[in-house]
């Protein structure tokens, strides 16, 4: 699972999802009305619009949308204050999220890399821009190793 936060391919994703719920083409074509060739077209696409994701999403019961979440809050560049410093900085009107609210999936993608030992402390505080005592709190909360 780690790799689909960083090289996204949603349907597949979505596939993968059908069959573990083991839903019958017939219900999925009802839903989608279309046919299973375009079922078929839509696993094979590495991207879909918003609006057949949100579908895929309620019929399977599953936020696809949160794939790309994680994707942000694991490689987007950190926020820099200072990046548009200009005197005369407009706030938007659109909701503002914070980028360090992490999930349980992305502290496992984490902890399962310092576990393995395929990245270091200090190489997940400076890749992700963990916060050293986040990162510290989720050791002793999550460690598997004990």
């Amino acid at each position: 699972m780690r790799d689909h936060f960083k090289n996204i391919h949603i349907g597949s994703l979505i596939q993968q999802r059908v069959a573990e719920l083991e839903i019958e083409i017939q219900r999925i074509t009802n839903f989608f009305k279309c046919n299973n060739d375009e079922i078929e077209q839509m696993f094979r696409q590495k991207e879909l619009t918003t609006d057949i994701l949100l579908k895929w999403s309620k019929l399977l019961d599953y936020d696809f949308f949160r794939v790309y979440s994680q994707h942000l809050i694991l490689y987007a560049p950190p926020a820099n204050t200072n990046y548009n410093d200009t005197p005369k900085q407009k706030k938007s009107i659109l909701p503002q999220f914070r980028k360090n609210v992490y999930t349980r999936e992305v502290i496992d993608f984490i902890m399962e890399m310092i576990e393995n030992g395929e990245k270091t402390k200090h190489q997940v505080i400076e890749e992700y821009k963990i916060p050293k005592t986040t990162l510290y709190k989720w050791i002793s909360k999550y460690n598997t190793r004990k």
